[in-house]
């Protein structure tokens, strides 16, 4: 058989080229550090490391959402305990101290009823906290601020006056704020039932209505069942012409019971704290478990990479000294 120098250049051209794809692939693998840069190189654990990136991002996103969920819940604790700090020291400094025969006198309740305005105002500015321009406590309504204390003493929750009689529109409407929610997924499922409601134990609801921590409506003896509003009740008991002790000490009474209606919710927003940071370990432990697979699916092993690369880089040198020999002089150079 003969072979003709074209057909002998023609085969050493293919076969150097394969070298180099071949050198090129390895030092991709090399620098990359993937077992594979395109689909085509192996569909299966493409396919399978698109779904991986997938749930990766997806668990990201998530985890980005439960920390702002987590810093939201924080600004709404804070602002209850500082609300719940007020009403003890109410409680503890306002209480013997204006019962106090010695303390009876007009302009000693009169300071006291001041002071109690003021923190009467604190809790007002407290329970309008904001997060991120997001009021903190006015359900799902979050672009205005919820409460609204007016010069007459009247507080208003989203426009409707918290001490509304049972049985009227104002009520029902203040009730209904109460119960709103508001839910964001977290990675639990999010689901919808058949009414295309939310099911609660798929997502975390961060509502918390103010007028629901701080109490609305009156009792069956015309009492406020607010504590701002009872604070103001309380100041102005202490500045009335004839001190009613009897009476300041049926308000008192009632300022305590809704202290620990405060302290019940802090301790509800504790118990949903425990959750979130359990919540946080499991999304973080799902993350290094998804980049463990991503890696075992894209990764390359690196020894492995390294020893092709000098196997394909050393038969790329050999290739280009055949290369010298394919080359050497021919008949042509001999004929005169």
């Amino acid at each position: 058989m003969r072979i003709t120098t074209n057909a002998l250049l023609r085969n050493y051209k293919n076969n150097l080229a394969t070298t180099i794809n071949s050198l090129n692939n390895s030092r991709t693998h090399v620098m990359t550090q993937r077992s594979f840069n395109s689909v085509a190189e192996d569909p299966f654990s493409a396919a399978r490391a698109s779904q991986l990136h997938r749930k990766y991002y997806s668990n990201q996103d998530n985890l980005s959402m439960l920390k702002d969920v987590q810093s939201r819940q924080d600004g709404q604790e804070d602002a209850l305990r500082q609300v719940s700090d007020i009403v003890k020291t109410i409680s503890k400094e306002y209480n013997v101290q204006a019962m106090n025969g010695t303390n009876q006198t007009k302009e000693t309740r009169q300071s006291y009823a001041s002071a109690i305005r003021q923190f009467q105002k604190s809790m007002v500015l407290s329970l309008n906290s904001t997060y991120e321009d997001t009021f903190l406590f006015a359900g799902t309504d979050g672009s205005n601020p919820p409460f609204k204390l007016t010069d007459n003493g009247t507080l208003t929750y989203r426009g409707v006056d918290v001490d509304a009689a049972k049985g009227t529109a104002d009520y029902s409407t203040l009730y209904s704020y109460s119960k709103e929610n508001l839910y964001v997924d977290l990675g639990m499922g999010l689901s919808l039932d058949d009414s295309n409601q939310v099911v609660p134990s798929s997502a975390f609801n961060l509502s918390l209505p103010g007028i629901k921590a701080i109490g609305f409506g009156k009792d069956e003896d015309g009492v406020s069942n607010n504590a701002i509003v009872l604070a103001g009740q309380l100041a102005d008991t202490l500045e009335a012409e004839e001190f009613d002790p009897e009476a300041y000490r049926k308000l008192m009474g009632k300022f305590e019971t809704l202290s620990d209606g405060l302290l019940n919710q802090i301790t509800e927003l504790g118990v949903k704290s425990s959750f979130l940071t359990t919540t946080k370990d499991r999304l973080e432990n799902t993350e290094i478990s998804l980049q463990e697979q991503m890696e075992s699916v894209e990764g390359v092993d690196m020894a492995e990479a390294i020893t092709n690369y000098m196997w394909n880089q050393y038969a790329y040198n050999a290739a280009l000294k055949v290369g010298t020999s394919i080359l050497s002089p021919s008949f042509i150079d001999f004929m005169k």
